[in-house]
């Protein structure tokens, strides 16, 4: 049996993956990256990089995918009320994002992996290797064994590195589930559309209209289901209803086609809560680790930011790096996270509320400060936002937040995490 030991296992080679591959390659480690497929290869997603994930582009020295840039975004209530959400250009990153399909976005970034120094390898890791719960590699589905000092699980929601390191508490997880199809449709602004099916009745997550491959549109539809993954069926289902609504809401043309091109679903994991980052000799990014915005479904530029991290914990030394990496994720996203993950999980369940909250925030924010301090918020932008009446208007729905979700469940699991303390661990 083939045996290959390196410095670093990265098990998936999604953006989050990619770049941890990528930033220790150039560090002089020796790395090796897995992927069960081949690149190029598709991905169920909005195809959103955000303004943070274009800088960290800039910052890698890597080039910028062709795509349209998007700035502004809409966001439309359940009575087709439209909010404009403005862009601007922050402390430490730019005002605007890109859309570019995972097809090519994630091939762009393993090649560059590749190119730094990793070995790619198209196979499946079926085997932790191990004992007495640590593990120290992967067996693949060829029957090679890779031996790592450590192990980066970048194997996207349903991370098997992570359930196998004991690091998910499946109960306090925060599920979604998305599904997206392409249309010929041109879109001149971003749009995140939320949606009732019958007044008062809020679809329990969100929809989106973004740009696509080809000048046409991406548009999907997200659930929230919390611990219950049997809801993700209706996301499913419900794609046509919320194309008729896109028609009657001005977003869509020409109808609802009577064949839908192909759709792609993949599950989410957001705000963090119920998993571990890392411990011992496993690190989780992306996906795994559950940095998906609990708000509006961002996660490539988190993830691509996490395998940053990961990546530099690791280069700083074996000692501590778990202990490292968790610190870095803890400063730059448990403020956000905490209260986010909270108010999801309060509203999930509770249709009326959601409903309610929809066409508040519609109504409300129509002015500029107010619209464009929420799309500071919404964004995870606080940190990095110049100096005026948007960040001052984030900085107090952040405050209120905290106030609000301070004694919630949720808020006890980011406190262990804060600690030190392993939350998927301590039962």
């Amino acid at each position: 049996m083939r045996r290959t030991q390196c410095d670093a296992l990265v098990v998936g080679s999604g953006p989050a993956g990619s770049v941890a591959a990528l930033v220790l390659a150039r560090g002089g480690a020796r790395v090796v990256v897995v992927d069960k497929a081949s690149f190029p290869r598709d991905k169920a997603c909005g195809d959103m990089v955000g303004p943070r994930g274009v800088q960290l582009l800039a910052d890698l020295g890597l080039a910028m995918p062709d795509g349209p840039q998007v700035g502004d975004m809409l966001v439309v209530g359940p009575t087709g009320r439209r909010v404009r959400m403005p862009s601007a250009e922050g402390l430490t990153y730019p005002g605007h994002g890109i859309a570019v399909t995972r097809t090519v976005f994630d091939a762009m970034l393993h090649d560059a992996a590749v190119e730094a120094g990793a070995t790619a390898l198209c196979r499946r890791a079926v085997e932790p290797l191990g004992a007495a719960g640590r593990t120290v590699g992967y067996r693949l589905d060829s029957g090679e064994e890779i031996h790592a000092d450590f192990v980066i699980g970048a194997d996207g929601a349903t991370s098997g590195v992570a359930q196998a390191a004991g690091l998910v508490e499946s109960s306090k997880v925060l599920w979604g589930f998305a599904i997206r199809t392409y249309l010929a449709q041109k879109v001149d602004l971003a749009a995140i559309v939320m949606w009732e099916p019958t007044p008062w009745r809020a679809f329990p997550g969100y929809g989106w209209v973004f740009p696509g491959a080809g000048g046409g549109a991406n548009i999907g539809l997200g659930i929230a289901t919390r611990a219950d993954r049997q809801a993700a069926a209706k996301a499913v289902r419900s794609l046509p209803g919320f194309l008729a609504h896109l028609g009657g809401v001005g977003l869509l043309d020409g109808g609802v086609p009577d064949v839908l091109p192909r759709r792609l679903g993949g599950w989410l994991k957001m705000g963090m809560v119920g998993t571990t980052p890392a411990a011992d000799r496993v690190l989780l990014v992306g996906d795994a680790a559950g940095l998906i915005n609990p708000l509006q479904g961002e996660g490539i530029a988190q993830g691509m930011r996490s395998g940053q991290l990961a990546a530099e914990a690791l280069l700083e030394g074996p000692g501590r790096a778990a202990e490292r990496y968790t610190a870095a994720l803890v400063a730059e996203h448990l403020p956000y996270q905490k209260i986010t993950a909270a108010l999801q999980a309060a509203l999930v369940g509770r249709p009326w509320a959601v409903a309610a909250v929809a066409r508040f925030l519609t109504a409300a924010a129509g002015g500029d400060s107010l619209a464009g301090g929420w799309a500071v918020f919404w964004n995870e932008l606080l940190e990095g936002a110049p100096p005026g009446r948007h960040r001052s208007v984030a900085t107090a729905l952040s405050r209120f937040g905290e106030i609000i979700t301070s004694r919630t469940a949720v808020a006890r699991w980011f406190e262990a995490l804060d600690g030190g303390v392993s939350p998927a661990r301590r039962r």
